[in-house]
């Protein structure tokens, strides 16, 4: 017999789904998490923990203008009545809410150290002081008037209201961020006026597009300042989706310290950087040679931001190191967008601009519905009161006789008089030095001037026009109390395009600039050396190697180098291997296809050109700015068929142009001749009977053409001694003149 016990009975035992079981619980702590502590509601701005710590200090009576209060006391309420959570959390979250350079409008008005941009901390609790703000008493306004509604608090014993009146765009004008499960909020903070601007706009044209609104909400405003670069379509795409980036940089300007030098200072930083941390690794790469353009940094701020970057040297252009700054540290940040916020307290969604905007203005519809209600109430209450006053007054003496012969004179009253409840129990509560003749007066004053309101504020509780008519006066209100003449309502990041830099500018201007000799073997091994080595022949090589071609670079240089596939591969010479080894196979940095070999090898020089020639005697000219490529598989310059081959890779400057066959015949012919081509077969440069080219020069004409033979001597024929070898591109050409090399070469 099983002595199990039902489950339904005390001690008994239940068999529930593992999975099952983790599902359900695994979601109510999802659901706990968005709702109850990462995410904000559309219609305040604020999760549960600041609405919580505001309520708490107005409660406490810590309105704008009166004494402070020890922050372990709004800490103690908070955490002992509304949040049952750890008080140093409390804590952290009241200390955000003061910082001015954390909340574009601070929220709490703090006594005391509350941390500073450094990354320093806040004082203990016991330390600090702290009230309200003016912003934060927007926010609350109204909420004793039923303007939202009220919820127990977690013991039973207290009420807490599920969100603030919020006469104060404070989502969108503060931000918010947190993580939850599954899903995050970023919203950065923007600047109040516009947001009241763009509600007004809305008020009025209540399906403007996101386009529209951005004409007042040009983009973030933080309270750290900085520039916004980047392109306004970007921006616009953001607050239409909900989902964006920014690009934020620092503020920064020179200043001359004589004798033609200068420095930079810094004076606003991005949002949410600690400048200690930023300035540790700023050094950090200047100690390890990433920033060749720099000499020195130092920090000379007091309460504004003051960081000095000195420059290596006055020739330094100052954009060319801010702009190699801006792509090492945090001096530019990116700073994301992602409006996922609560609708109504319970949904998550993710809002563009106008959604935002919309929901906040119809919650204040809604505010203003109920506290317009609640006054309502509370006239018609009154002037209920005033008519039992009138009452008594048109029958002094006979009110007087019940209050004082009757012994139930409330009941006698409302028999006798036809009032009821309420104004018979506000008779019998008059004080005696209200009964005089200019207590009547008064009374009839304020009935008049209540049944007036009345029916104002009848009028708008039946006219939907009215009250957005007076929401408009309220953005409008506080769009003067915040406008752009305030310090508070000042824009302070303003825009700017970034500036384009040149790409081998950059490169330069993060490398160490050091003279180096670049090596490479006939099996095409490469390798630098420290220098510029003039003598290479104690050079050692893998065996049965030898010397190809040797240059002179810097380390700040782009390489080019052409291979007989008519390729042109870019190196950079920072990367190439040093040392004292034998250096690595070029394979091994770009993409070489099999069997094709290195024809020559040189430095990138801007708005330079090379001629370029295949085996099959055709050639053409190309800039060097359309030769560089930035993946390893190059760029195909010559297009070659049927065989052919890359031969020649010579510079291009001059007028005139000789090449030279196999058969040793010379032909002059000018340049123009020679089309100028980003990529291509090219034109024929001579004609051949058997073999083809051997060697090609441009030269001008007015120096004459030069040669060298194998004795290191230099030969020169001017115009008219080359008279019988010029002619046109494509002809055959005249046995060359006496005394030219015997191995067809311009250069022995």
């Amino acid at each position: 017999m099983d002595d199990t016990p039902p489950p339904d009975e005390p001690g008994g035992t239940r068999i529930v789904d593992l999975r099952t079981a983790l599902e359900e619980r695994y979601l109510q702590y999802a659901l706990s998490t968005i709702t109850q502590r990462a995410l904000p509601d559309v219609r305040d701005g604020l999760k549960p923990v600041h609405r919580r710590i505001l309520h708490a200090m107005r409660i406490l009576r810590l309105e704008p203008g009166q004494g402070y209060k020890k922050s372990a006391r709004v800490v103690g309420d908070v955490i002992g009545k509304y949040h049952p959570h750890g008080e140093q959390s409390v804590y952290d979250a009241l200390v955000r809410l003061a910082q001015d350079f954390a909340a574009r409008y601070p929220l709490a008005d703090g006594q005391g150290n509350f941390g500073n941009i450094d990354g320093d901390g806040a004082a203990a609790m016991r330390y600090t002081e702290t009230r309200l703000t003016d912003v934060a008493a927007r926010l609350l306004e109204g909420l004793g008037e039923d303007a939202v509604d009220f919820r127990t608090t977690y013991d039973g014993e207290e009420e807490e209201p599920v969100v603030l009146p919020a006469n104060f765009p404070n989502l969108l004008a503060n931000g918010s961020s947190g993580i939850a499960v599954g899903m995050a909020t970023s919203i950065p903070p923007h600047n109040v006026a516009e947001l009241c601007e763009a509600a007004l706009f809305l008020i009025n044209n209540p399906k403007a597009t996101t386009r529209e609104l951005t004409g007042f909400v040009k983009g973030p405003d933080f309270p750290t300042g900085g520039i916004l670069v980047g392109p306004p379509e970007a921006t616009i795409e953001a607050y239409e989706t909900g989902r964006g980036a920014f690009r934020l940089r620092g503020r920064w300007s020179t200043e001359e310290i004589g004798r033609g030098t200068y420095q930079i200072v810094v004076t606003e930083i991005p949002y949410q950087v600690q400048k200690s941390r930023l300035i540790e690794k700023i050094a950090d790469l200047l100690l390890a040679k990433k920033l060749p353009l720099l000499k020195d940094v130092r920090d000379e701020s007091a309460e504004d931001v003051r960081v000095i970057l000195e420059p290596k040297s006055r020739a330094v252009d100052p954009d060319l190191l801010m702009e190699s700054l801006f792509r090492l540290t945090e001096l530019e940040t990116r700073v994301s967008l992602n409006m996922n916020v609560l609708d109504m307290g319970t949904v998550p969604k993710v809002m563009s601009l106008g959604d935002v905007l919309s929901a906040w203005l119809e919650h204040r519809k809604v505010v203003l519905v109920r506290r317009t209600a609640y006054r309502r109430d509370r006239i018609e209450h009154r002037l209920e009161v005033l008519g039992g006053y009138l009452v008594a007054f048109l029958n002094l003496d006979e009110v007087i006789a019940i209050i004082r012969y009757e012994d139930e004179p409330k009941a006698v009253l409302m028999t006798r008089f036809s009032i009821n409840d309420v104004q018979a129990e506000a008779i019998l509560n008059m004080r005696l030095r209200a009964l005089r003749k200019l207590e009547e007066i008064e009374i009839r004053t304020e009935h008049d001037t209540l049944t007036a309101e009345m029916g104002r504020v009848d009028a708008l509780l039946g006219s939907t026009r009215r009250q957005w008519g007076t929401i408009a006066g309220q953005v409008r209100d506080l769009a003067d109390a915040y406008g752009p003449k305030t310090d508070a309502g000042r824009r302070r990041t303003s825009f700017s395009q970034a500036r384009v830099a040149n790409p081998a500018d950059l490169h330069s201007a993060l490398v160490e600039r050091e003279p180096v000799t670049v090596v490479l073997s006939q099996k095409g091994w490469i390798r630098t050396l420290k220098g510029h080595v003039a003598d290479l022949g104690a050079l050692t090589f893998k065996t049965d190697d030898r010397l190809k071609l040797a240059l002179f670079a810097q380390t700040t240089d782009k390489l080019l180098m052409a291979t007989t596939s008519g390729k042109v591969f870019t190196l950079q010479t920072d990367r190439l291997p040093g040392g004292r080894g034998n250096g690595e196979p070029v394979r091994l940095l770009v993409d070489m296809e099999e069997g094709s070999d290195v024809i020559d090898m040189f430095v990138f020089v801007p708005d330079a050109k090379r001629l370029f020639l295949s085996d099959a005697g055709n050639g053409f000219i190309a800039g060097e700015n359309e030769l560089v490529a930035n993946t390893r598989k190059g760029r195909q310059v010559l297009n070659l068929k049927g065989g052919a081959e890359a031969m020649l890779s010579v510079t291009a400057s001059g007028d005139h142009v000789a090449i030279i066959g196999n058969n040793r015949k010379l032909l002059v012919f000018t340049a123009d001749q020679l089309p100028n081509m980003a990529r291509g077969k090219g034109v024929r440069m001579q004609k051949y009977k058997d073999g083809g080219p051997s060697d090609v020069k441009m030269f001008a004409m007015a120096e004459g053409l030069s040669w060298s033979d194998s004795s290191g001597r230099t030969f020169v024929r001017s115009k008219d001694e080359l008279a019988d070898w010029i002619g046109e591109r494509a002809q055959a050409g005249r046995q060359a003149p006496t005394g030219f090399p015997r191995n067809n070469r311009f250069r022995g």
